[in-house]
């Protein structure tokens, strides 16, 4: 008998959106996952990330940034929590180096950080997404979470609906390597496997950032539109770099914003700078997130001046390289739009 991961091997060629948005599996492995056990885990989390732990009920996920004294994100989260813990999901190139952070302020907090990726708390993680996701799912689940950012806990794992993209609900199944083994060859029978990358074009075509090593301290939260996707709070205390990035919230209008684009270049990757044909002596902007989009580029999403977006002439490396193709984004940039 085939093992789960032998029977969701992804394929040697990255998928485009127009398969991913049928219907996919993808086994995600390159997320860490920080977990936090302990009475004091909520308050201590409160008072280092961007957004609202103390309210964060079981039956929800946030997404949430972590910053330096100077408003810029050295991580971005996905975090939820069961009745014992509170679970951080980030980028595993930062994890250990975040992990190593938080731990230094924990001082008398009655909280203890460990790391979720490792046995025996390891889980495998299935990322599933386009509009045949549900009805496969509803194979295992009776109900499914109803909207994004929603979480249920079932006997067979954790399933979190995260944002939409393609039109359709994405979810994260968190199970273990047991229930794997039991739904992968129905899972591989009836949606089209990917990995790690179509997850990402999943991610990016949802418009989620997600920081790494190469764009630690490049953002402010709203440079990547975290605020409008529900991961800052400005009605909570204070956090690392909460002035800065309240200033920028309230204090003049935002100049820059993250937007979707394709292109034409598969080694453009995330912190790879961009340049607008019009100011073509200094970079414009940055790639927050890129993934192969199965038409030899990449996907990404880019930070940039919003001059530079709405000009919609800005190319890759320098105002001579590949030119960038506006996408459209799943949500509007200016939240008086929203």
């Amino acid at each position: 008998m085939s093992s789960w991961n032998e029977l969701l091997a992804p394929p040697s060629a990255p998928l485009t959106s127009t398969t991913l948005a049928v219907g996919f599996v993808a086994p995600v492995t390159d997320l860490g996952l920080i977990a936090l056990d302990g009475e004091e885990s909520a308050s201590f989390l409160h008072n280092q990330l961007t957004n609202d732990v103390e309210h964060l009920g079981l039956a929800q996920a946030r997404l949430a940034g972590y910053c330096s004294p100077k408003g810029r994100l050295l991580a971005s989260f996905l975090m939820w929590r069961n009745e014992t813990t509170i679970f951080l999901q980030l980028s595993r190139d930062i994890q250990a180096a975040v992990q190593k952070r938080l731990s230094m302020f924990v001082l008398r907090a009655k909280t203890k950080l460990s790391d979720a990726t490792e046995a025996p708390a390891h889980q495998v993680v299935l990322g599933l997404g386009g509009g045949l996701a549900e009805s496969v799912l509803r194979t295992w689940f009776d109900t499914l979470p109803a909207k994004p950012f929603d979480k249920l806990d079932h006997p067979l794992g954790t399933l979190i609906r995260v944002a939409d993209a393609f039109d359709a609900a994405r979810y994260q199944w968190l199970l273990s390597a047991e229930v794997a083994q039991t739904v992968a060859a129905e899972l591989a029978d009836r949606l089209t496997v990917g990995g790690n990358q179509a997850w990402h074009l999943s991610e990016i075509h949802a418009g989620i950032p997600r920081i790494a090593k190469s764009t630690q301290e490049q953002f402010v939260p709203q440079m990547v539109n975290l605020e409008l996707l529900g991961g800052v709070n400005f009605k909570k205390g204070c956090y690392p770099g909460q002035e800065i990035v309240a200033r920028s919230q309230y204090l003049g209008k935002l100049k820059r914003r993250t937007t979707l684009v394709a292109i034409p270049d598969p080694a453009a990757a995330a912190g790879a700078e961009v340049y607008a044909t019009a100011d073509p002596e200094q970079p414009c902007g940055m790639i927050v997130n890129a993934a192969p989009n199965g038409q030899g580029g990449v996907d990404a999403l880019v930070e940039m001046k919003l001059a530079a977006i709405e000009a919609a002439s800005v190319r890759l490396g320098s105002a001579q390289g590949p030119a960038l193709a506006f996408l459209d984004m799943p949500y509007a940039l200016d939240p008086l739009d929203l």
